[in-house]
């Protein structure tokens, strides 16, 4: 089954979704100067609000639906160990600009 749609939303996650919710919740929590690894973990906190969202709006018992799940969690856990080891570029520069430009 191809998953291309859904394969681009995991793709983007990190730089579309996660990052810039880590950058606003270190803003308000009003920490300027977060650790490389504070932030990476941020990020993968908030991309696994995704996995959650996910897993409740697909319908349950289909045999599609598993393989759906199966991709996703590989996709995810595949781009979390990205965030993870600084492989993620995006997520890295938006770690960069923040901690030297400030809130």
């Amino acid at each position: 089954m191809d998953f291309f749609e859904i394969n681009r939303v995991l793709e983007e996650l990190p730089r579309t979704f996660a990052a810039p919710c880590a950058t606003t919740w270190f803003k308000v929590t009003e920490n300027a100067n977060p650790s490389a690894e504070e932030y990476r973990d941020k990020v993968v906190s908030f991309m696994r609000l995704f996995e959650n969202a996910f897993s409740s709006g697909f319908p349950e018992g289909s045999v599609n639906t598993k393989v759906l799940r199966e991709f996703i969690d590989q996709s995810l856990r595949y781009q979390i160990s990205n965030v993870l080891s600084g492989s993620n570029k995006e997520v890295e520069k938006r770690y960069k600009y923040y901690v030297n430009h400030g809130y």
